[in-house]
């Protein structure tokens, strides 16, 4: 098991599973680096702490690799404890693969993906120092399913899964001290629908309204319950953490008809949008 102790570092960790997280995890008795973008959202984390632990605040978009460096030396040298990284930032973006052009695609690639991979690679010699310690990487359902309209990010989140499962064994291999867990939350209410980029080919304005609507009434996951979720995943050691009742059963739909689960997993998710 690994012990939850010492510091951790959390991206995308203004809002969301992040800022649960970072709650959750003071209340443990971790002191905490977090990083994102909406440095009044990370204030407002850090003031909900309080003083009872140790929080360094780091502006710091996921996209550029320069600052993830930055993060990772500037975390390291305010914790030297720091034991648990959390690759958790991430973006959406709505449309239809022939309305997304190859900017937004890799713009979304460069922040769900690469940031995870320059993540790992700026803390992990750290973490080796360490005699117990734990990656976290935030994939997704959509790194297990792909519906249409997700092709940027069933991509990505695909590429994290992959990643990540290859670096575990490479680091069991290893017989390293670090271990790592790969997550897939299904709906979890979070804002990430609503703070989405549209597609430069979607002309209907409603769909975007429509996208926000569907995914609220779906999502049934608290960030809070997720958070809890990843901490026991991180405390067992778990390869593979699912957040959800919805994605459970995504996962074992696509076990049983991994090329045609889609048509059931349509209506199964008509009838969650619509709260039946």
């Amino acid at each position: 098991m690994t012990t939850i102790r010492g510091a951790a570092a959390i991206t995308g960790a203004a809002s969301g599973i992040g800022r649960a997280l970072a709650i959750e995890l003071a209340q443990r008795g971790c002191d905490l680096a977090l990083a994102d973008r909406d440095e009044a959202g990370l204030k407002s984390v850090a003031a909900e702490i309080g003083t009872s632990r140790k929080v360094s605040l780091h502006r710091v978009d996921v996209g550029e690799p320069s600052e993830i460096t930055r993060f990772a030396a500037d975390a390291i040298a305010a914790h030297p404890a720091l034991s648990i990284v959390v690759n958790n930032a991430g973006v959406a973006l709505l449309g239809q693969f022939d309305e997304i052009d190859q900017a937004q695609m890799e713009w979304l690639f460069n922040i769900n993906f690469w940031g995870v991979v320059h993540g790992t690679r700026a803390f992990l010699p750290h973490l080796k120092t360490k005699g117990e310690a734990h990656i976290v990487n935030v994939s997704s359902i959509f790194g297990i399913i792909a519906p249409p309209g997700q092709t940027a990010y069933a991509a990505a989140k695909f590429a994290v899964r992959g990643f990540s499962e290859s670096l575990r064994h490479e680091l069991a291999v290893a017989k390293s001290p670090v271990r790592l867990s790969v997550v897939h939350p299904g709906g979890v209410s979070t804002s990430i629908v609503r703070n989405s980029r549209t597609g430069v080919g979607v002309t209907d304005n409603a769909r975007r309204s429509q996208s926000i609507e569907r995914f609220d009434n779906a999502a049934k996951t608290t960030p809070k319950a997720a958070a809890l979720r990843i901490i026991k995943g991180i405390e067992g050691n778990e390869p593979r953490i699912l957040i959800g009742n919805d994605a459970r059963f995504m996962d074992l739909l696509q076990r049983f008809r991994p090329g045609t689960y889609w048509a059931p997993l349509q209506r199964r998710l008509e009838r969650m949008a619509q709260g039946k």
